[in-house]
């Protein structure tokens, strides 16, 4: 009898451990992952009017990051993940009140304006007229750890702060890091086409206690006519971290050797002003540009270029703040 028990025990053990295991592999944590996918030439993307076929060397590349659903194996067995991948929090994901099919339709609008400023920049670069007329900096997420998240809501458009007017993404980090953190900064705003004033207390940023913020990740919103056509397809790739290779790309379709036989990756959102400004998942970036064999990686300048540094092993990062820079800097590199 105490046999047969102790058999009983040790099946419904690995019975249990076995249900453990299934439920480790199937049933989602509640966290997210990014996972790094191959860097991919980005001229068979975009079509410009009158373009000009490149030659065959070379090329500009694109890098994006899946976001998918973690598992509880993946929150508990770390070498369980893809190689490069990173476990994040919800919150790091979705903005209060988000549903993550909102958060993706987010990153697709995102993405149509990313590759309208990129075009727009590339053309102006170009020597061509470009129609363009900044309106504000529109508020795409507020964290959910700062005192403006009581405050501001996505889908804000902030046209004044510290009563210098904001037209661009880059104005309103002008007016902001001009503060202490901690001060408060008086922002206008509209709000679904209503204008509204708001008080809100700043902060220091994360990764630099002496640079002063308001928690917000801001996009720019203009109106924008393009001389010529530029059509750009991605397919079900969204947020604004591709507009660098956008830019560079229809800067070489019009006939400029950008790329001047090198494999070049690139990540970086492209503001209007041409300034190129800080992404999210470069790890995972840094990873996919170098399972495509990629010669050179450009990348933001400051943080995003330290993290792609960490994790580049032979591949050469070069951290950029423009487009005009970006451009630069491939020109200087040593004939192939």
């Amino acid at each position: 009898m105490l046999q047969r028990t102790w058999h009983w025990l040790v099946l419904s053990g690995v019975a249990l451990l076995v249900a453990m295991g299934i439920v480790a592999v199937i049933v989602p944590s509640g966290d997210y992952l990014y996972v790094p996918n191959p860097a991919r030439p980005v001229a068979e993307r975009v079509k410009v009017e009158g373009e000009r076929s490149p030659d065959a060397t070379g090329g500009v590349y694109y890098v994006d990051v899946t976001l998918k659903r973690a598992r509880w194996l993946d929150r508990i067995a770390p070498f369980a993940r893809p190689d490069g991948a990173s476990l994040v929090p919800s919150h790091a994901v979705t903005a209060p009140g988000q549903t993550f099919r909102q958060r993706i339709a987010a990153a697709r609008t995102e993405m149509n304006r990313s590759e309208e400023i990129a075009a727009a920049v590339a053309l102006e670069a170009a020597g061509l007229a470009v129609d363009a007329e900044p309106r504000g900096a529109l508020i795409e997420s507020v964290a959910v750890d700062v005192p403006a998240a009581a405050t501001l809501e996505s889908g804000d458009v902030i046209v004044e702060a510290a009563g210098q007017p904001v037209l661009t993404p880059g104005a309103l980090r002008n007016a902001v890091e001009d503060l202490d953190p901690g001060d408060e900064v008086r922002l206008r705003l509209r709000r679904n086409g209503k204008p509204l004033e708001r008080t809100i207390r700043t902060i220091a940023a994360p990764d630099d206690e002496r640079r002063t913020i308001i928690g917000v990740s801001v996009s720019q919103i203009a109106r924008i006519r393009l001389p010529l056509d530029v059509e750009i397809d991605l397919g079900d790739v969204g947020g604004p971290s591709a507009g660098l290779p956008f830019a560079l790309e229809i800067f070489q379709a019009l006939g400029n050797d950008v790329d001047r036989g090198y494999r070049v990756a690139a990540t970086g959102k492209v503001e209007l002003d041409g300034s190129v400004t800080p992404v999210g998942g470069i790890k995972q970036k840094t990873f996919g540009v170098r399972s495509a064999d990629a010669d050179v990686f450009l990348v933001p300048a400051g943080e995003n270029a330290a993290t792609a540094r960490r994790y580049a092993g032979g591949l050469r990062v070069i951290g950029v703040e423009t487009f005009a820079e970006a451009l630069r800097v491939l020109k200087t590199l040593p004939d192939k």
